[in-house]
């Protein structure tokens, strides 16, 4: 073993929440904080084009690819989930969507008991991390540090889909993160000046500089150490050994997969699961792996009847070509497009408060995400249920924290679930049945003119749909008098001393939307609490 190291806060992963804590605690020179990171640094150049993240997000060298086990709601599939194993995590590989979700998502939090999480509470928060030119400056921020930029790249085919939306009875909304989410409009991304503007971006470029944060990379974080209650650092392997840090305390921000799974190598968790696997119990905390959520997705998608998709860019050099002479000079077109180009949210039912499904309109199709696009020019549609009822659970594959852990997702478990996922598809079929957009329609190739009837629509939705990226929930937020709760409302472990836990597996519920930018939240209230306390401490 190496000789320890001390630091005031070591943070564990550098996705979308670990380099908000990392980078906002380092802001004080007399914090000393250490980053670790399992993937590599953010070098390959695909990350950082935004249409990129069709290359990167299955790719291993900037993402740990998780499956699922096989469940019979999914007609018994393995469905592959990657995550980002890279500076930036996640959103160094994702969609680029910027969605802060609803404020009843975090009303109902309150309700939950995690106080200090309303809407009136984070909305200052999510103004003063995005900077984004439009919006009502009461709802958007201007100054923060990660950019937000409306569509770079306009079509007359999304034009058409907006106006059939309107046709149908949806109205235009041009600011879904502003009063009210419901409506149809372009998606906000986030980029800065044509690049990707990831967590890494945003948050670790200028906080580098900063001789008090150190960023280590390719460091995969095994078990935590303790002093009876406390938790005073971690070990981790770097280069085929083994290194120990020791720390004021610790943050994980590794994400709804690896963070519960590094609390359950350490002995924190459920205290039957970890005898199986023959890890000492240090602290049993029943709520570890449990309360998974995650959105489900199924896609529609349909032929064009004219060649202005992206699909013929994609089989054409002198398309990409152009296309990147425009993104060169004007760092607009076709390479600035994210996993979705329009947004909808609307409610499949009419007596809902708010939006329940959420549609992503792409102007490129393939027969599943990652493949090669298709030869003849289409478009894709996908919807997902924004409040699944289904609950999964983590579980430990084995004591090794480089072996992943087995994944429950339990999709499509509730009646409730599946009906939203029918729905949805029958409300983008509606859409593409209205006048505006009908002169594009050649035929549906996916599912097509046979699938009518609502249980062919259910069996297409099991057979063939998969995870939209948003798992969340496993190391959930709640107050003590919750026997499932894993974090308190500052995001301390419930029992433990010196760590917390600041990524999507605190949320109680999973928020209405794309996670990113409430993760990003999440990491920015994470550094006020520990600042405060630090504070706190300081004057005592």
């Amino acid at each position: 073993m190496a000789e320890r190291e001390r630091f005031d806060v070591v943070v564990v992963g550098a996705g979308s929440a670990g380099c908000a804590v990392a980078a906002r605690l380092s802001e004080d020179p007399t914090t000393r904080v250490l980053l670790l990171e399992a993937g590599p640094e953010d070098t390959n150049p695909w990350i950082h084009l935004p249409i990129g993240y069709y290359r990167t997000i299955f790719d291993e060298r900037t993402a740990r690819t998780y499956r699922t086990e096989p469940e019979e709601g999914v007609a018994g599939r393995s469905i592959l989930w990657p995550r980002g194993r890279v500076l930036g995590g996640s959103s160094s590989i994702n969609g680029l969507a910027w969605v802060r979700g609803q404020a009843e998502d975090y009303d109902h939090w309150r309700q939950r008991g995690c106080e200090g999480w309303s809407f009136a509470d984070v909305l200052p928060v999510f103004k003063r991390l995005e900077a984004y030119a439009d919006g009502d400056p009461q709802w958007r921020g201007r100054a923060g540090p990660l950019s937000v930029s409306g569509p770079r790249h306009r079509m007359e085919l999304l034009d058409a889909f907006i106006a059939a939306a309107n046709q149908a009875g949806i109205p235009t909304n041009p600011d879904y993160n502003g009063p009210r989410q419901d409506g149809v409009g372009y998606f906000q991304l986030s980029i800065a000046n044509g690049f990707r503007c990831s967590a890494a971006v945003a948050y670790l470029r200028p906080a580098r500089k900063r001789p008090n944060l150190e960023v280590r990379t390719e460091a995969l974080a095994c078990r935590l150490l303790f002093d009876g209650r406390r938790v005073t650092g971690l070990v981790y392997r770097r280069g085929g050994e083994e290194r120990t840090v020791e720390a004021g305390e610790v943050v994980l921000a590794a994400g709804a997969i690896a963070s519960p799974q590094l609390l359950m190598l350490s002995g924190i968790g459920p205290a039957a699961h970890l005898a199986e696997h023959g890890i000492a119990v240090r602290h049993h905390l029943p709520g570890v792996g449990q309360n998974l959520q995650d959105h489900y997705q199924a896609r529609i998608v349909f032929r064009c009847t004219r060649p202005i998709t992206l699909n013929e860019v994609s089989h054409s050099l002198w398309r990409k070509a152009l296309a990147g002479f425009e993104w060169a000079l004007f760092r607009t077109g076709p390479l600035t497009v994210g996993a979705g180009v329009v947004a909808l949210f609307w409610r499949t039912r009419p007596e809902l408060a708010t939006p329940d499904v959420e549609f992503h309109v792409i102007p490129f199709s393939a027969d599943r995400p990652g493949e090669p696009l298709h030869p003849f020019p289409g478009f894709t549609v996908s919807t997902c249920q924004l409040r699944p009822e289904s609950r999964g659970r983590l579980e430990l594959r084995s004591a090794d924290p480089a072996d992943a852990p087995k994944i429950f997702a339990n999709y499509l478990a509730t009646e409730t679930d599946r009906r939203t996922m029918v729905d949805g598809l029958e409300l983008i079929r509606r859409i593409a049945a209205q006048p505006a957009l009908r002169p594009y329609l050649a035929a549906e190739h996916l599912p097509g003119p046979d699938c009518r009837r609502r249980e062919d629509l259910l069996a297409y939705v099991r057979e063939k749909g998969t995870t939209i990226f948003h798992p969340t929930s496993t190391c959930a937020m709640g107050p003590a008098s919750d026997p499932m709760a894993v974090v308190d409302p500052r995001l301390r472990v419930h029992g433990l001393e010196g760590l917390r836990v600041a990524d999507a597996s605190i949320m109680p519920t999973v928020v209405s939307g794309n996670t990113n930018a409430a993760c990003i939240m999440i990491g920015e209230r994470c550094a006020d609490f520990i600042r405060a306390d630090r504070s706190s401490r300081a004057a005592a």
